[in-house]
């Protein structure tokens, strides 16, 4: 599952995300979700969410 639609996103979940700063590198973080931060249903770039590590970033991939 990609991170593009916010009914796949709950709070719990073992997302990869790129945050800003690693937008030009592609540079993933793993993490679990503990918020998510788009009101909108999809996004072409990923779902924002906050992990529980604090770090804010768009949901590139969704594990297991």
């Amino acid at each position: 599952m990609n991170g593009k639609n916010r009914k796949d996103i709950k709070a719990g979940l073992k997302v990869s995300i790129v945050q800003k700063q690693d937008q030009r590198s592609g540079k993933l973080t793993e993490g679990v979700v503990k918020d998510i931060l788009t009101n909108s249903s999809t996004h072409p770039h990923g779902i924002k969410v906050r992990l529980e590590s604090g770090k804010i970033g768009r949901v590139q991939a969704i594990h297991n």
